[in-house]
């Protein structure tokens, strides 16, 4: 699986989806920090990368039915310091060994992961 992790998360996510051996690579390595939203689900969608952020712009389906992305993952989270936000993403990362992201949008808070989409 390939992630594009968005500006408004920090970098290491990419670098904690790496150290378990998939392809993360962050909106501020291609020069995309502060581009509209739909620029960079094009670019997910052009280089078959899940788009993780935690814009709950993206959970909308009308604007981002999930059949048309690679995946998406919203972070709906309570507290969004750096320490909490890893701690939850370290959860999620456990998940996707035995799922498949592809068509469809996880919101992933504190206590749940809610998917939709085809399953």
């Amino acid at each position: 699986m390939k992630f594009k992790i968005d500006e408004n998360l920090p970098i290491e996510v990419a670098k904690l989806l790496q150290q378990v051996g998939y392809d993360a690579a962050t909106v501020y390595e291609q020069n995309l920090a502060g581009t509209a939203d739909q620029n960079i689900a094009v670019v997910c969608q052009t280089e078959e990368r899940i788009v993780v952020t935690l814009d709950m712009d993206f959970a909308d389906i009308r604007a981002y039915p999930p059949a048309e992305y690679p995946g998406i993952i919203v972070m709906r989270l309570k507290r969004q310091d750096k320490l909490h936000v890893m701690n939850i993403v370290n959860r999620w990362i456990k998940a996707l060994p035995e799922s498949t992201v592809a068509g469809q949008l996880w919101i992933v808070d504190e206590r749940q992961i809610r998917i939709r989409g085809a399953t």
